[in-house]
């Protein structure tokens, strides 16, 4: 069996960063609200890798406010559960150590973070994901 590697600098976000948003955009569940809003991908893509970029490393380049942007989406629990499993899926498959796993509890912490924050805009408290 072939051992993994850990995630270790840019190449490894940009690996990462494109095969979830592959799966996502092809995603029955998350996918319609992705490809709803997001016409030319690149752009996306390019941001994706400068925020894990800045989040795993402290490298300077992320400009923006996440929580904002997703904020109007018809998203809902269901939509977090949905991409954290598919985030956790596309690490697992491709790497392995510390870094790996620290980009999959970053990834849940942010899901939690931003479920929670839309519900206490939206009224009501509703299921958190775990």
């Amino acid at each position: 069996m072939e051992t993994k590697k850990d995630i270790e600098g840019l190449d490894d976000i940009i690996l990462f960063v494109n095969q979830f948003y592959n799966k996502v955009q092809q995603d029955d569940v998350i996918g319609p609200i992705f490809n709803e809003v997001i016409q030319d991908w690149e752009p996306h893509l390019q941001k994706m890798y400068a925020f894990w970029n800045a989040v795993l490393f402290g490298v300077p380049g992320f400009t923006g406010n996440p929580f904002a942007r997703h904020a109007p989406l018809p998203i809902e629990a269901k939509h977090f559960d949905r991409w954290i499993q598919l985030f956790y899926q596309t690490i697992d498959i491709l790497f392995e150590g510390e870094t790996a796993e620290n980009t999959k509890k970053r990834a849940e912490t942010m899901a939690i973070m931003f479920l929670s924050k839309l519900q206490a805009m939206r009224g009501g408290a509703g299921r958190v994901i775990v």
